[in-house]
């Protein structure tokens, strides 16, 4: 089960490069092989303007009702913009009540919230109002840590990641959720830093969530209502919002795990996004946004939210931050073409957005299952792909997954067989070992170990995702059916082992 990379309550958020071209999608394919025939074959006549407005439409919703089917998405938003004008923005399937998708529906954009925050920092720094190069603390005095270094963290490094903070050191989701920005600073105050501010590029959450804090401060009014003046309505963005929390997450944007290949609805785990994981948005808002990013600042109507300098800074990576900018990432397409993008992923749902420099285009999309199918990236890559005129990927097949699936419920099962069958082989077991209580609690150990890795299993999943801070629940979500094995193997192995132990001590009172 492919995990996607870019996790805002998980792991990091920069943007992969979109997958290489595969065979197999025979409707995308054959529309990109059409475009690509009217514009690049000798001989044929050119592809107009308008050729092209009609045909990629349709070529885009081929593309995503074959990957919905292929790989049981229930729901999907996509905006493709060129320019200034949006080439196509539409919604497909239905949200977890059954209401259907459409443009205007609000699904959670996850991470690319990041770079909503960086487009309000910037806003200030145009205003006069915050300088990047000054310390966080001139102007969030608030802003505190247990480490003396972190008041050389400077506006700049929380953007481009590179502040020093981490989740080594500074747990991000196990300890106690923040109901608010305010909050969410305050429970920095013992944290540690694990690097020198700027010294290199570590994915953290907690720096936008003290950017977006950095915001209210010095705007003197809630982050919602700072982006909504600056961002969204400027934009008319009229159905684009951000909030503080799972809790807040409105019914359109909740999403979906899969079991047997299919969608399951389930809610959200508990964690706090505002500020790096909580603007709400549609696909004709982020066809609007998508226009301002690849426009210079400007919107379709003409209104500009921030100048080409401040767009142009927001899409260039820092020296130690690696290929990380501020709230976007930069790349390259299979096609060796320029792009830059950011993904956002919660339990439940996926959200990616890609700008394409060379061509003009911008593509956003939402997908309403979580992140261990990194279905909206997926989505993106194969609409990149077919914008380039490439050969379109094939659609996952669900087969694996399902397999995978059956497999471990199989064992799951045998291992409350092996529960009953070692259950009633206790009192011989018992028998067996009487008189000899070391060599018993010898072999009774090994059965602690299947409810101790349960209990810990996301103890065991940060340290595979290089320190990331990992909460159990978002473990059960990330990987159900193998938590479903995991979990019936340690009941089976508690359940053997109380009832040796049961006999053990009836033994040994019926020998006293």
């Amino acid at each position: 089960m492919p995990i996607s990379q870019t996790f805002p309550f998980l792991a990091p958020c920069s943007p992969r490069s979109p997958r290489p071209p595969r065979t197999g999608r025979p409707a995308a394919a054959a529309c990109a092989a059409l475009l690509a025939a009217a514009t690049v074959l000798p001989g044929a006549p050119a592809a107009s303007a308008a050729d092209e407005a009609k045909a990629l439409p349709s070529a885009i919703d081929a593309l995503v009702q074959e990957y919905r089917d292929a790989a049981g998405v229930p729901g999907v938003a996509v905006a493709v913009t060129r320019g200034a004008e949006t080439v196509h923005a539409a919604g497909y399937g239905t949200t977890p009540v059954g209401d259907p998708v459409t443009a205007d529906t609000p699904m959670a954009m996850a991470s690319v919230s990041k770079s909503f925050t960086a487009a309000a920092v910037l806003q200030l720094v145009e205003a006069g109002e915050v300088d990047l190069d000054e310390p966080v603390r001139t102007y969030l005095p608030e802003f505190e840590m247990a480490d003396p270094r972190a008041e050389r963290i400077t506006v700049l490094q929380l953007l481009d990641q590179t502040s020093g903070m981490s989740d080594t050191t500074f747990p991000a989701f196990t300890r106690e959720q923040p109901e608010d920005l305010r909050e969410a600073v305050a429970s920095m105050r013992t944290g540690r830093l694990a690097a020198d501010p700027g010294e290199r590029h570590e994915y953290h959450n907690p720096n936008t969530q003290v950017a977006a804090r950095l915001v209210e401060a010095v705007a003197g009014r809630p982050f919602a209502e700072q982006l909504r003046a600056g961002v969204f309505e400027p934009l008319g963005m009229e159905n684009s919002t951000t909030i503080d929390t799972d809790r807040d997450l409105p019914p359109s944007a909740h999403g979906h795990l899969k079991a047997f290949g299919a969608p399951v609805a389930a809610p959200e785990p508990r964690a706090f996004g505002n500020g790096s994981g909580g603007v709400i948005s549609t696909a004709d808002d982020m066809a609007a946004w998508l226009i301002a990013q690849n426009n210079g600042g400007k919107g379709a109507g003409g209104a500009r939210i921030a100048s080409a300098e401040s767009i142009e800074r927001m899409h260039t990576p820092s020296p130690n931050s690696g290929s990380y900018a501020l709230g976007w990432s930069v790349g390259e397409t299979p096609s060796g073409a320029p792009v830059i993008a950011h993904g956002g992923d919660l339990f439940t749902s996926t959200a990616y957005q890609a700008l394409l420099p060379e061509s003009g285009h911008g593509v956003a999309v939402m997908a309403n299952t979580g992140m261990a199918y990194g279905d909206a990236q997926a989505i993106a890559d194969a609409l990149i792909t077919l914008i380039e005129e490439e050969e379109a990927p094939a659609p996952p097949s669900q087969a694996a997954l399902v397999w995978t699936d059956v497999l471990l419920t199989a064992l799951a099962a045998g291992a409350a067989a092996a529960a009953w069958f070692g259950a009633r082989r206790a009192p011989r077991w018992a028998r067996l070992r009487a008189g000899r209580p070391l060599g018993a609690a010898l072999r009774l150990l090994p059965l602690a170990l299947p409810p101790l890795l349960f209990a810990e299993i996301h103890r065991v999943v940060g340290f595979l995702f290089r320190g990331r801070d990992v909460a159990w629940i978002q473990v059960s979500y990330l990987y159900p059916s193998f938590m479903l094995l995991l979990g019936a193997a340690a009941l089976a192995c508690a359940v053997v082992a109380a009832a040796r132990i049961a006999s053990l001590v009836r033994n040994r009172a019926r020998r006293d």
